[in-house]
């Protein structure tokens, strides 16, 4: 039986984040205690990740059990490929900097936010990915590369790093509470055209969901190893806003031809993706079972919660 970790001390890089905010919540609930590392106003220690010097300066003097990367760079999201150098960037030497910052803090953990993609962009057809399957295979051009090797890099700092026991949660597409809102604002202006999915399909995941896999990798991730969080339903990128425009009552996107897409370089690329992958591990060894199974349920869930 793995070692549980309870009532860690933990140092939550991104904390103020889409994801970050819901990771708080759930990690304090569980009865761990969270101390946010940002640059913003409401976070313990203030310290930029990309600033190696001043982060380490920052972090001097404290000790945390546990240290989680949850930091992003994306302010909405990207729709072109330079839209993803800020997190490529992040990705390398924040994951870098941050992974000295645990060790200068002591901390025997460091869970790292990693993302289905790090499979690679394009058609992996109908069986289910699962973690043996390679990560970070070359990119088919080179801004796939710049984006894949990124990935790639945090993984392996996550996972390789000596003394440090790393675990990395390869996550579907996100959505709910605080990361459908930019879906909705386009689709009410009705500034969202989505070309059909032709059978394509991508992973989900819902934000507290998401949060409660990273509360299950504290507690009892193996030391060296990746899990795919996804629920149990991989739709389409047009499926999906169909499902959320429905759920909010709201004007459905106008289907785009997928050359007019072209412009929107990486939104391109991930509405031509598709991609299923297999959470059996994550079920097995984090005992993590996704609450929404589907984004149908979690989106009612959000809307429920408006009201």
């Amino acid at each position: 039986m793995a070692t549980m970790h309870t009532n860690q001390s933990v140092l939550l890089a991104g904390a103020s984040g889409v994801l970050g905010r819901h990771v708080a919540r759930a990690l304090t609930d569980a009865g761990h205690k969270v101390t946010g590392l940002g640059r913003g106003e409401g976070n313990g220690i203030r310290a930029d990740l990309m600033d190696r010097d001043a982060l380490l300066r920052a972090v001097d003097g404290h000790r945390f059990d546990t240290v989680i990367h949850a930091a992003t760079a994306l302010r909405k999201p990207p729709m072109r490929h330079r839209g993803m150098h800020a997190t490529n960037a992040l990705r390398i030497d924040g994951t870098a900097h941050l992974v000295e910052a645990a060790r200068a803090v002591g901390a025997g953990r460091f869970v790292a936010e990693s993302m289905v993609f790090g499979y690679g962009y394009g058609d992996h057809g109908p069986r289910p990915v699962t973690e043996d399957d390679p990560f970070g295979p070359p990119g088919t051009s080179p801004e796939l590369e710049g984006h894949i090797a990124a990935m790639r890099t945090k993984e392996r700092l996550t996972l390789g790093t000596e003394g440090l026991d790393g675990v990395a949660l390869r996550f579907g597409l996100f959505y709910g509470p605080g990361g459908t809102d930019a879906l909705l604002t386009l689709l009410r202006k009705r500034q969202l055209p989505v070309p059909d999915d032709r059978g394509r399909v991508l992973p989900w995941v819902e934000l507290t969901d998401a949060a409660r896999a990273v509360v299950a990798a504290v507690e009892r991730g193996r030391p060296g190893q990746a899990y795919n969080v996804a629920d149990r339903i991989p739709l389409g990128f047009r499926a999906h806003v169909l499902c959320v425009a429905e759920e909010f009552g709201l004007p459905k996107p106008m289907t785009a031809p997928r050359w007019l897409m072209r412009p929107m370089s990486y939104a391109h690329t991930v509405m031509s993706t598709t991609l299923r992958v297999s959470t059996a591990k994550a079920e097995r060894e984090l005992g993590w079972t996704p609450v929404y199974p589907s984004s149908r349920e979690g989106l009612a869930a959000m809307r429920a919660a408006v009201r």
